[in-house]
Parts: structure tokens; sequence; C-alpha cells
């Protein structure tokens, strides 16, 4: 089931794609693609609706992100081997965690916006992970019954602010517009194995980054479980799971993001997102 949130930002309304393609409206059904419709139980819920009964929306609509209510937006840096070998850093010995604000949550299609004083805005394209049932101190045995689902994110960076200022990676993670998240959540149950999909990057046409989640460290199951040991984990929170080979910063030389620029990404299985490039 591949569920989403469509009109404009702000006022976005849950919906869903049926097996046509045509994307059909859920707000007569659900409040929003949040909270309790998360759930092993909700989610069953949508399955039992026959999308035929439901209004079908523009397909010109804009589509929003594809989840609400996120309290989290928790992201792990260095989580491929070849990406932390082009990033010339070491594979950590434990997943290495960081925070984007949620503010920074936006549609798949919503345009990057370089932030004022920018001189190297990037792109990552990453597998993200939707928590659908409150996690505390779960096993990997158990981790999975609380994943709702998956989605693609673009978690725009920043480096400059990320680590040539003093502090954290969050400044440079966390600008307007730096987490591009959908087109839709696609249901666990039709991810066979969130460890083996491919995924890739192009900017202007020329394909940057041409990965697969088999690279990841520290697999789906791990970091549920892992982060579940530090935080509770709450339905609506988004885990964005690293990024493989072929960010701007390691090109030789490094090549970054100017306004005018088209970046197109995808995962397999999980739909494409198309971004416009504009200075703020």
């Amino acid at each position: 089931m591949k569920l989403l949130r469509h009109g404009a930002r702000g006022a976005e309304k849950p919906g869903m794609l049926d097996a046509d393609g045509v994307i059909r409206d859920l707000s007569g059904v659900v409040p929003d693609i949040a909270g309790d419709v998360l759930s092993d139980a909700g989610l069953a819920a949508l399955r039992a609706v026959d999308p035929a009964s439901l209004p079908v929306v523009d397909p010109a609509t804009r589509l929003g992100a594809c989840v609400a209510g996120t309290g989290k937006f928790i992201c792990i840096g260095l989580n491929y081997a070849d990406h932390a070998a082009e990033s010339g850093m070491a594979v950590p010995p434990e997943p290495v965690i960081f925070m984007k604000a949620t503010s920074a949550m936006c549609g798949a299609n919503d345009p990057i916006i370089i932030p004022r004083g920018s001189v190297k805005t990037d792109w990552e394209v990453e597998l993200a992970v939707i928590i659908g049932a409150k996690a505390k101190y779960v096993s990997e045995a158990e981790a999975m019954d609380h994943v709702a689902g998956y989605a693609v994110t673009n978690d725009v960076s920043e480096r400059a602010f990320q680590t040539e200022r003093a502090g954290q990676w969050t400044k440079g993670k966390s600008c307007d517009n730096f987490g591009q998240i959908g087109p839709w959540l696609v249901t666990r149950d039709e991810v066979a194995d969130p460890q083996d999909v491919a995924m890739w990057l192009t900017v202007n046409g020329h394909k940057y980054q041409n990965g697969s989640t088999r690279t990841m460290v520290y697999g789906v199951r791990h970091l549920v479980s892992y982060l579940s040991q530090f935080m509770t984990l709450h339905p609506g929170d988004v885990i964005s799971t690293g990024t493989p080979p072929g960010v701007g910063l390691g090109q030789k030389p490094p090549h970054y993001l100017k306004a005018g620029d088209v970046v197109e990404l995808g995962i397999d299985g999980l739909g494409q997102q198309r971004q416009d490039v504009i200075a703020d």
C-alpha cells in the first residue's frame, strides 16, 4: 500500500495511490497519515477500504511530506561503507546519530532552497524508515513490528554549515526544504528486503549516486533497536538511514548545487523525486 498526503503546504489531506497509479483521497476515512493510522491495525483498516470508492485527486495536485505528526527526524551518518571511504572517514563502531529539524520536511517535488550564505549545498539520497508503533528498548527480533513503512528522502546538507562552523551537524542539515520525503509511504509488507534495494540520484541528468542498501553498515533492524535504547520512537518518527557514495562533497573537485539545477532521485519500489534548486 502506498500512502501519501496531497494539497497545499500546511493543508495537506491524506490519500493513497491505487493499483492503477491514481491518487485517491482518504480524508473521509482518516484525519491524516499519522499516529494510530500508522499502526498495524490502522494500516489493516486502510487495506480494507476499496480504493474505487474514494474520490479521485487531480494528478497535478502537489504532494506533501508523506507522513505527518513527526516528532523526530533522526539521521544516521556514515552508514554506507563506500560513502565513508569517499569521505575519508572510518566506518563508525556504532551508528552516528544526528537530528534534522522537522521544519525541514517537505514534499518530494518541493524545491531545494539554497540558504543565505551557503556555498556548499549538497545532496544525499536516503532510505527513510517511518515508525508505526511506539518502540522503547526493543530487540532486533522485534524491531520490524514497529515499522510502518519506507520512503525516499533527500537529506540535503550544507557542508560548510555542517563541518566548518563550530558545533555539531544539525545546523547544516535543518534549513528549510532540506528534507524532501515521499512521494509516498510504502508499507513494509511491500518491501521484501530493505537491505537489498537500489537507489540513485542525478543532477542535471548526470548520475552521481548509484548505490544499494546492500552496502549499509547498520541495517534497519539494528537501527530501530539501537535508537530505541536511547529514546522512545513514536508513530510518525522518521529515521533517515544514510547515503551511498556520490555526494557532491566526494567529487574531485567537490561539486555543489546552484540555483537553476535540477535534482532527481529514487529508490526501487519507493518512487522518485524531482527538485528545482532555487536561492533563498
